[in-house]
């Protein structure tokens, strides 16, 4: 990025920007929707500060020194001028939790000439029957990898390998696809990222409450247009069923959580692009640096936010794995898993031109 610049040149796309198709009603999968829309919010913070510059631009600068690696890209693997596969991790890791659970685990590709990307999402509760892994929930494996990795360590340090390496190798070999980097980003960063810009203005349509003392959940918003804060931002989005509650509250479906992030999404936008919400892009992007772990390397880091600073929602095409729930499990739809496989193929091969779809393409950004 250069401080000097910013309006960046017009881009060149391939393909024809086609009609959005009806979107079919799908099975429940917890938590796709929601950390899509997560990362969707924390990315947007990134990018912002790709369009500023001045002070934005150094705060990048630092942001990027803060998170990525110091060391060179590899010649020839550049983000500019090769296709990258990206494996994106959210975790329930909270203060009042400590866990690492992975509510979501999604695959993104991106190709630089035609400036569009492809992102496969499984659900949590997926059952992972594969070669050289203990068959199991694909949520579990992420804090299973960091306590082999801890108990390494503690006993030959530089021993170990990281979790997120053998997230990667896992992911890669379920996929059919060479992963080069991973992503993880945590429930704190959305918090703080709603509560930089003063909070999120919603219209809560009906009743929510939730308790579970486990884990220190704790719902409880009344309906009726008002202002959210980090916390009950988080609470909005998340909400399913009603739980230890009297009187019980109404559920919520798919579509009223895709609703729901989008309202919130929305208002986040409109606060990012006033003048005051300008200024608070600095303090979102620590928020981001601060509850996001990454390999990428800074230089890297940079070529992205050069290559990708105008892709937008018509230029990804999202493919959500859904499957049968039979407790405890979720046994994935093989042919959606085998399209999904063939989509990141093609991304890579350079054959995703902008404007086309996935299923749920405008789920999270169209209430």
């Amino acid at each position: 990025m250069n401080p000097t610049h910013t309006n960046l040149p017009p881009r060149a796309k391939s393909g024809g920007k086609g009609k959005n198709q009806p979107v079919p009603k799908k099975k429940k999968s917890a938590w796709k929707s929601f950390f899509k829309f997560i990362l969707i919010v924390l990315l947007i913070a990134v990018l912002t500060a790709a369009g500023y510059a001045g002070y934005l631009y150094v705060k990048g600068n630092q942001v990027i020194e803060k998170s990525g690696i110091d060391k060179p890209v590899a010649p020839g693997h550049s983000a500019k001028e090769k296709p990258i596969t990206v494996l994106l991790l959210g975790t329930d890791h909270r203060p009042e939790t400590g866990t690492y659970l992975t509510d979501v685990v999604m695959v993104a590709t991106m190709h630089p000439e035609t400036n569009t990307s492809t992102l496969v999402s499984l659900p949590r509760d997926t059952l992972i029957e594969l070669e050289g892994y203990k068959a199991s929930k694909l949520n579990a494996y992420y804090p299973r990898f960091k306590a082999a990795y801890n108990a390494a360590e503690k006993k030959e340090p530089g021993s170990g390998i990281p979790a997120e390496e053998e997230m990667k190798v896992m992911m890669s070999k379920y996929l059919g696809v060479n992963i080069d980097y991973v992503t993880v980003i945590d429930f704190q960063g959305f918090r703080e990222v709603v509560d930089t810009f003063g909070g999120v203005d919603v219209n809560v349509q009906y009743n929510m409450c939730y308790r579970d003392s486990a884990d220190g959940t704790d719902i409880n918003l009344t309906a009726g247009p008002q202002k959210l804060d980090g916390k009950k931002a988080l609470d909005y989005v998340r909400y399913r069923k009603s739980r230890n509650c009297t009187p019980k509250t109404k559920e919520s479906n798919d579509f009223d959580r895709n609703a729901r992030q989008s309202e919130v999404l929305h208002s986040l936008l409109d606060k990012m692009k006033s003048f005051g919400g300008v200024t608070k892009v600095g303090n979102a992007l620590d928020a981001v640096s601060d509850n996001m772990t990454t390999d990428f390397e800074q230089e890297q880091i940079r070529n992205l936010l050069t290559t990708y600073y105008d892709i937008g929602k018509d230029d990804v095409k999202f493919m959500p794995i859904t499957g049968e729930w039979r407790s405890p499990n979720v046994y994935i739809n093989d042919n959606e898993l085998n399209a999904a496989k063939q989509a990141l193929q093609d991304e890579l091969a350079g054959k995703h031109n902008a404007g086309e779809q996935g299923t749920e393409a405008d789920s999270a950004t169209t209430p």
